[in-house]
């Protein structure tokens, strides 16, 4: 699955390097119509395009289009994981790769979360992302001041958007979305719910009883922080190609890097081009025949 909303270049080649995984793309509903057409042109035919809706930063649109993507997967394919992808993601290894680690962990999920309170997550630890109603307008926060009361009998869980899930877990999300529409008002306005929402389900036992022996607890995707302030990362290029393509990972991490975050058509052909010729992409349409499907 992509969430996509510029760069259409970029798209279409990580589109391209996923070959031969099936793709559901989302759109955001605020992408110009000139960009749209460039992002749809000629998309190959395992990709499928997901109803729009707009997806602004910090705000429930984002949950929204992942909750479609999972739907979609689930009627549409026998996937064991589904992977969720911004458009300004790329692969570090080949589709076979990814295959193999996925196969050797049917039922498993990938990510990196952490209960809440999270002391790198402010002085709350993120709860008053979710004890005070919300909105957003152009990447910049307004928050009613009135603290509400938390849905009972949850675990509050965060963790980047960036995620693989297994295909139960994915129909375990859906079906409680579906189910607890209270839920879903409730986390309608909290802040950046693509970081809570899914977590939180996951990891409330009275959903999900064994999620926590079912995730293997690590973040399949090097994202560019660094010590800077900012609300998203920084664009990769030449200069990060060392740990890029060695796909370095933290000391405690069992199972190898496989993604990475963020990249432009702008500022990253340089190091794209090496990352596809380091990892073989690209240029083969070949692959294990019993390929897991992301």
């Amino acid at each position: 699955m992509i969430l996509a909303h510029a760069d259409p270049v970029h798209l279409h080649r990580l589109i391209e390097a996923l070959e031969p995984f099936p793709i559901f793309l989302h759109i955001d509903a605020r992408t110009p119509d000139a960009t749209f057409s460039a992002m749809t042109a000629n998309l190959p035919s395992r990709c499928a395009l997901l109803k729009r809706t707009a997806t602004s930063w910090g705000q429930w649109g984002l949950v929204a289009a992942e909750l479609e993507g999972y739907r979609a997967a689930l009627e549409v394919t026998e996937a064991t994981h589904v992977a969720l992808f911004s458009g300004s993601d790329y692969p570090l290894a080949p589709a076979n790769a990814i295959a193999a680690l996925l196969k050797g962990h049917i039922g498993d999920s990938f990510a990196e979360v952490n209960e809440l309170p999270y002391a790198k997550w402010g002085r709350s630890g993120g709860l008053s992302r979710l004890r005070y109603r919300h909105w957003g307008f152009a990447k910049r926060m307004l928050r009613l001041p009135i603290p509400r009361r938390l849905p009972e009998n949850m675990m509050f869980t965060g963790g980047s958007q960036s995620k693989v899930l297994a295909r139960d877990h994915a129909r375990a999300v859906v079906e409680i979305a579906d189910e607890h529409r209270d839920l879903v008002r409730f986390w309608r306005r909290t802040w950046v719910p693509d970081e809570t929402f899914v977590y939180s389900i996951l990891n409330s036992p009275r959903f999900v009883p064994h999620w926590k022996t079912q995730l293997v607890p690590t973040n399949l995707w090097w994202i560019g922080w660094d010590e800077t302030p900012r609300k998203s990362p920084a664009w990769l290029g030449m200069e990060h190609g060392d740990v890029l393509l060695s796909r370095q990972k933290p000391a405690a991490q069992q199972v190898p890097i496989l993604f990475a975050r963020k990249f432009s058509t702008e500022f990253s052909t340089p190091v794209l081009d090496a990352i596809d010729a380091r990892f073989s992409l690209r240029s083969s349409s070949t692959c294990a025949e019993e390929v897991v499907q992301t």
